[in-house]
């Protein structure tokens, strides 16, 4: 049986997009930290044993600045951890379905550093505004802030994107994405864990910097997506250099419909092309394809397209 879980979760790592490696590795996190703590309660006589917290903390961002000075591992490890199963259930939940979208219109290749440069961000901002809020010293972590930079950036690409919600319905991205911003403020008005809401809130100013210059032709992703390359070759030993990817914009897509036929928002997309192989001069057939997967995907969601279709979008992100 472990063997075959085992080959299961290596074809889902092999096969599945950025996404699913995503919360692949945070599940994997999750699991080890929470065996560690049964291991300390176990040795404790199934009582509470404070080493786990020491554990937990060498792994986490804290507001004593000193601290997270002399352990810089903490910027990039506090994002994939999590103790609390319901925390770690939303945020993987949360990071499913926004990160899906997400990928589908900007390109997978996309999603590791949207996610690693939105948890950053919500670092830093935690870093400033810890010490102001917390008498003490604090610690932080989770994925929440890397998955409101994926919440934001998907309600900027498709904010007519309906979203069937339980016991209530379809309801239009924007209005989910505006409803998250504000629990979080509110939060915040409350005092309700302020110092972690104000990363998510970090997170949502990283996401709309990220789409804002996307939309102006400038990707971010590049330097990170090169350093990724760089530690291929020097893993795999290949000294081959690896063509950098151009940095594109964020097109609005223009149907060929007239303007009167037209869906009431247009859904925006980014393009790895150069100004010769811009969207203008692709094969009208392919492009009308694209339009009606895009189209179907507004109107229905993405779990409505065929296994052809999710297969011709992947295919299409990653052009």
């Amino acid at each position: 049986m472990l063997k075959s879980i085992a080959n299961d979760i290596r074809q889902q790592f092999d096969y599945g997009n950025k996404i699913t490696r995503l919360i692949m590795l945070n599940s994997v996190i999750f699991i080890l930290i929470n065996l560690v703590r049964l291991g300390f309660t176990v040795s404790a006589g199934f009582q509470y044993d404070a080493r786990f917290d020491d554990v937990v903390r060498f792994f986490s961002l804290s507001s004593y600045l000193v601290y997270t000075a002399t352990h810089p591992w903490v910027l990039l490890t506090h994002m994939f951890l999590h103790v609390g199963f319901w925390h770690f259930l939303f945020n993987m939940l949360f990071l499913h379905w926004f990160g899906r979208i997400v990928g589908d219109f900007i390109g997978d290749h996309r999603v590791v550093p949207l996610y690693l440069m939105a948890g950053l961000f919500g670092g830093l901002i935690y870093l400033l505004f810890a010490p102001l809020v917390n008498a003490g010293d604090s610690y932080a972590y989770g994925a929440s802030a890397s998955v409101m930079g994926f919440v934001i950036a998907s309600g900027l690409l498709a904010p007519d994107y309906n979203m069937r919600l339980l016991l209530i319905g379809d309801v239009k991205l924007k209005y989910i994405v505006l409803v998250l911003i504000l629990l979080d403020l509110f939060g915040i008005a409350g005092m309700d864990n302020t110092g972690g809401r104000v990363a998510h809130l970090g997170g949502v100013v990283f996401g709309w910097i990220f789409i804002t210059m996307l939309r102006q032709g400038t990707d971010p992703t590049i330097p990170v997506n090169r350093f990724f390359d760089w530690g291929a070759r020097l893993v795999s030993g290949r000294r081959r250099p690896v063509r950098p990817r151009k940095s594109p914009k964020v097109f609005m897509r223009h149907s060929s419909v007239p303007a009167s036929h037209r869906s009431h928002s247009e859904m925006a997309r980014a393009s790895n092309r150069s100004p010769k192989s811009d969207i203008r001069n692709e094969a009208p057939d392919y492009q009308e394809r694209l339009d009606a997967i895009l189209d179907k995907i507004k109107d229905k969601g993405y779990e409505s397209l065929s296994a052809e279709e999710k297969e011709f979008l992947f295919i299409a992100s990653k052009k």
